[in-house]
């Protein structure tokens, strides 16, 4: 077994990362790994100087990658390094040198509030399998403002309709527990009698692909894009896009922003403080028109 493979299976083990997190790590490894070979004719990244780590950051960087990205694999290379040199004996992290680069703070794009109710009200999906799906993806993700990998991992198994909640394993593998609004127990019944009317059987992922196999997360991605289609010209048409959505309609309706907070599955309320940016606006426009030195402009 290779050091890339050890601290793969170090994150699933012992740090509990989803599988989503731990392939983006074997991604940006192995794209070191080869850049070391071609670039270095290193073989073993344990060799890899700190020169040879802010090349490689140097390359993405000309190649056009997005800042956003490039962060995310400095995050992966402190990870990997940090772990070498405790459980590998490493003389020196190579890493503590690198530093992220600057990423403009982009405010979070959301669907506005009346073009969603559209959408979820007078837009036919369709009565057969997959429309019933497909609006089932839509009404879960701004329903209850889960992860494309959370929704990914949710089983039959998860979703209480007594309590009207669901179990969702987020980030490190933490449970929270997420309310169901009525609309959607009904929605979830109706898709659990078209799963067994197609396939016979209800198999134990919630979203599952026409062949009746656990879903991948360009369905869930092509899906939202294309319904969030039909009503809105943005170009922004993600589930983190209807992740926001939620987080904002809530505190448009004056939710308190620890609730919302621990709806998203956030560790931090900073995460969450991102989404008052509209709150404020929504504030700011009330009082404009309402009150009278706003209006008098004096």
């Amino acid at each position: 077994m290779n050091i890339i493979e050890t601290f793969l299976n170090y994150l699933d083990g012992e740090r509990n990362c989803s599988k989503h997190t731990i392939l983006a790590y074997k991604e940006d490894l192995m794209q070191l790994n080869d850049y070391l070979a071609i670039t270095y004719h290193i073989m073993n990244p344990k060799e890899a100087e700190s020169m040879m780590l802010r090349s490689w950051i140097l390359t993405l960087s000309e190649q056009k990658f997005a800042a956003t990205s490039i962060n995310r694999k400095i995050a992966t290379l402190k990870s990997f390094y940090k772990f070498l040199r405790k459980r590998e004996n490493l003389e020196k992290n190579p890493t503590l040198k690198l530093r992220p680069l600057k990423t403009p703070k982009n405010i979070p794009s959301f669907i506005e509030e009346y073009k969603l109710i559209h959408l979820l009200e007078k837009i036919d999906f369709g009565n057969d399998f997959e429309g019933t799906r497909n609006r089932i993806i839509i009404e879960i993700l701004y329903g209850t403002g889960i992860r494309l990998s959370e929704l990914l991992e949710l089983k039959w198994e998860n979703i209480d309709t007594y309590r009207q909640q669901a179990k969702v394993l987020g980030k490190g593998k933490k449970e929270r527990f997420v309310p169901l609004h009525i609309t959607l127990i009904h929605l979830l019944n109706d898709y659990k009698e078209q799963i067994m009317l197609t396939f016979g059987e209800l198999p134990p992922y919630l979203i599952i692909t026409n062949k009746g196999i656990e879903a991948y997360p360009s369905l869930i991605y092509n899906t939202v894009k294309k319904m969030l289609s039909l009503i809105t010209t943005q170009d922004k048409k993600s589930p983190h896009t209807l992740r926001h959505s939620f987080a904002t309609h809530l505190l448009d309706k004056g939710a308190d922003l620890n609730a919302v907070k621990d709806l998203l599955g956030h560790t931090s309320l900073a995460s969450t403080q991102v989404y008052t940016h509209n709150t404020l606006s929504k504030l700011k426009e009330v009082f404009n028109q309402s009150h009278p030195k706003a209006k008098r402009g004096d």
